[in-house]
């Protein structure tokens, strides 16, 4: 089979695809022939050495896929060899075949494309994390989001619809307009004062979400009313293109700020820092990820694919994402020909 491997850190010259053994699912694990695997901003920030929890080089990433069960390790009851399914790997999804403990897979109904279902366990998990799990999310609730044409941003627009919300802020650059309104938000296009806008608006949100980081984030926080909850889920300031940029991490790191808890006791306003990769509760993980799946099913929800590439096309496919052309998920196409 082939995977691809991230052979050092680097730039885009780092990809590689392999040919290596199939491996064998252990107890409590299944093999699944991948069909789908989904790229997240994340991927291209753990080549260039910037995300933390990421494994030594050389390693596969891809956190999430959708494919077909091929074999069973011991123990497995609750899947079948044939069944479709999507699955949050963590990491090695980048590949034809890969094997994951059960509890990270869920069968797939057959009204649901292998491209939705790789569109939704990383961006909809993540949304649905913050907003309903930490943020107690209630009908009317306010929301900002930032970089909102891409997957968590498409995925916290239905998530907000199907929660009866108020108004969704997107921020994203000005090419995107006509598409972040498509999906029900109101767009700021980037540069423009958000929290003067928000604040006059709305005199701030319930909930926002800042996947910038860097002096991003203390907007972000401003932009809150009080109460307001604050999600910070990534560092994509740190990232200037393909290359890895020390400056650019530099900067980010040198101006992201720290909050005086006894200034935000006057506010009532929450900081919470996500990373679903290094959460732990994997009963948290399947409540929510059954509580998605549901939607999906009853179509609340329907992921907004931007793009499918071949694997052998992964190059391609994170440019593409480097240039901040996506409007909506890309995905790979691991099936086979």
């Amino acid at each position: 089979m082939k995977r691809v491997v991230y052979a050092r850190r680097g730039g885009l010259e780092a990809i590689e695809i392999i040919e290596d053994e199939v491996p064998n699912p252990s107890t409590g694990q299944v093999l699944i022939e991948v069909h789908r695997a989904g790229i997240n901003f994340a991927d291209l920030m753990m080549r260039q050495g910037l995300y933390g929890g990421a494994p030594d080089f050389p390693f596969t990433p891809g956190y999430e896929i959708s494919g077909i069960v091929r074999e069973l390790g011991s123990g497995v009851t609750s899947l079948a060899i044939g069944d479709r399914v999507v699955s949050f790997t963590g990491f090695g999804g980048y590949a034809e075949q890969v094997v994951v403990d059960v509890e990270r897979v869920w069968p797939l109904p057959e009204d649901v494309s292998f491209d939705a279902a790789a569109a939704m366990p990383v961006t909809y998990l993540t949304a649905h994390h913050m907003l309903v799990h930490l943020g107690n999310f209630k009908p009317g609730d306010t929301i900002l989001v930032h970089h909102a044409a891409g997957g968590v941003g498409t995925a916290t627009a239905q998530l907000a619809k199907a929660l009866d919300s108020g108004a969704v802020y997107g921020t994203a650059s000005p090419n995107k307009s006509d598409f972040v309104e498509s999906q029900g938000m109101i767009h700021i296009p980037r540069g423009e004062d958000f929290v003067k806008r928000i604040k006059k608006e709305v005199g701030g949100v319930h909930h926002a979400l800042d996947p910038v980081g860097g002096k991003h984030v203390m907007d972000s926080y401003r932009a809150l009313r009080n109460g307001g909850r604050l999600y910070v889920f990534g560092a994509s300031s740190a990232v200037n293109g393909p290359k890895r940029s020390m400056w650019a991490a530099l900067k980010m790191w040198r101006s992201t700020p720290q909050f005086n808890p006894l200034k935000m006791m006057n506010s009532n306003k929450s900081v919470f820092g996500v990373h679903m990769g290094q959460w732990k509760d994997e009963d948290v993980i399947r409540e929510q990820m059954v509580s998605l799946s549901k939607m999906l099913e009853l179509g609340l929800i329907d992921p907004v694919v931007d793009s499918v590439y071949r694997f052998e096309d992964v190059v391609k496919a994170q440019k593409h994402i480097h240039d901040r052309g996506n409007r909506g998920k890309v995905l790979l196409d691991f099936s086979p020909k």
